[in-house]
């Protein structure tokens, strides 16, 4: 083909991208991305957005990391009283926040950003600083509410994050390194993502927009200026942002939120199984022609999954329509469910597709199942080891899901995914294994833990 004939070719390649661009253009919101009629610009988006996203500045007492031998009471017995008990340093911290509520100044960020805070200072945009109280936190889910009072509030509207699709645009809003606020763009590099060893509760959408320290509980807003998740985490290796952002979706984030306006916490859900991935050998050998699901290993009896029939070996495929790819896929979606709401299950046995609906039930907690005999451990909630936890069918014992900070067993060194092995030295397989082990103790409780591959003790007086 002649050289004239392939610059002709590039030309109109290049031509009906242009035309391609400006119809892009012309069907977005105009308001929104029109500066003036000859300018192309997301600064309109801003503007609106700006003053519902607020800096967050706390003030707390954390912990300063002692050696597992000082949770030793044989070795605090050489060293003496003064190593009894954490030692503390004051910490200030800053992070992100969006108005939800402009009327009742209800303002979402994240559990970590203010679940040590003893003060809270919100600078609104427009420079006035207010405190805020702590309405309630998840450490689960990483969403905390606060609510401060101040006039002339804006909050943000909020869009369907299900609606969200790998390449739409994006805007995060937040405060990075405390320099103030800040504006980056990207787009979703992808959603659903789990398994990262974040949070307990995993549905991530994935941006490329800069998310930095300080950026926590920041909004992530579409191109309609509206919210579809809540900045929480970066991917950095070496510690700098590499363009790899987590958020939590609005629609996840919502049912935690209300539910923590209405009780203060979160009452998490259950069914009652112990769940796997459907490995395409296990798909084969249960005779499941699916890419995908949770398969039930096994069935808490007496639990809404046992009163709803299932059974070992049953595969759930859907939870209320909605498709289940993995073990992480239905426990997040059964955990952000309500207690005593219904849930409808499709799943496969022995080559059937059926449906089941359960009512959900309340993940176990020493509070409601040992209230005198454990008060020791109030403020903690317990549940069965996940398969996220890299100790997952490698021991036996209890999973810490939270704990309230201040509580006995706080104070005393329990933290959050720490793994209770024995009580008072005698091993301990479950929860019901722990309340009864614990029934007849009195005084002090020591506790055998499991953390970031190594063991201690924990003596809560």
């Amino acid at each position: 083909m002649p050289r004239h004939a392939n610059k002709q070719i590039s030309k109109r390649i290049v031509a009906g991208s242009y035309i391609l661009l400006l119809f892009a253009i012309i069907a977005l919101p105009t308001k929104n991305l029109m500066a003036s009629d000859h300018v192309f610009s997301l600064a309109p988006i801003v503007k609106d957005v700006s003053p519902t996203v607020v800096n967050i500045a706390t003030r707390g007492m954390i912990e300063i990391e002692q050696h597992p031998f000082f949770n030793d009471p044989f070795f605090r017995h050489f060293f003496g009283k003064e190593r009894q008990g954490p030692q503390q340093r004051q910490n200030n911290s800053v992070g992100s926040g969006v108005i939800i509520d402009s009327e009742k100044g209800y303002i979402v960020t994240n559990s970590h950003v203010v679940a040590k805070a003893d003060e809270i200072i919100v600078t609104l945009k427009d420079k006035r600083q207010v405190p805020a109280k702590l309405v309630g936190h998840d450490p689960a889910t990483d969403i905390a509410i606060l609510r401060v009072e101040s006039e002339g509030l804006t909050h943000l509207p909020m869009a369907d994050s299900d609606s969200l699709e790998v390449g739409d645009f994006v805007l995060a809003i937040g405060n990075p390194f405390g320099l103030g606020q800040s504006v980056s763009s990207g787009i979703v590099s992808a959603l659903g993502r789990t398994r990262l060893g974040i949070e307990s509760y995993e549905n991530f959408i994935q941006t490329d927009a800069s998310i930095n320290p300080g950026n926590s509980g920041g909004a992530l807003v579409d191109l309609e200026g509206k919210l579809v998740g809540i900045n929480t985490a970066i991917l950095a290796p070496g510690g700098g942002n590499i363009g790899i952002g987590f958020a939590i979706p609005i629609n996840m984030a919502r049912k935690i939120m209300d539910q923590i306006i209405e009780y203060g916490a979160v009452r998490r859900g259950r069914i009652g199984v112990q769940i796997q991935d459907l490995t395409p050998d296990l798909a084969k050998e249960f005779g499941v022609d699916h890419d995908g699901g949770a398969l039930v290993t096994q069935v808490v009896p007496k639990s809404p999954a046992d009163q709803a029939g299932l059974v070992s070996g049953d595969t759930i495929i859907s939870v209320n329509e909605k498709t289940v790819t993995s073990s992480a896929d239905l426990r997040t979606a059964i955990g952000l469910l309500r207690v005593g709401s219904e849930v409808h299950l499709r799943l496969i046995r022995e080559g059937i597709e059926i449906g089941v609906s359960i009512e959900i039930g309340e993940i176990e907690e020493v509070e409601g199942h040992a209230k005198n005999e454990l008060q020791k451990l109030k403020g903690a909630s317990l549940a069965p080891i996940p398969q996220s936890s890299p100790l997952f069918g490698k021991l036996q014992g209890v999973f810490v899901e939270s704990i309230m900070r201040g509580s006995p067993a706080w104070r005393a060194g329990l933290r959050q995914n720490d793994i209770i092995t024995s009580i008072n030295r005698k091993p301990i397989q479950n929860l019901k294994d722990l309340i009864n082990k614990a029934k007849n103790i009195q005084g002090a409780i020591l506790l055998n833990i499991a953390r970031d591959g190594g063991s201690f003790f924990v003596l809560i007086r």
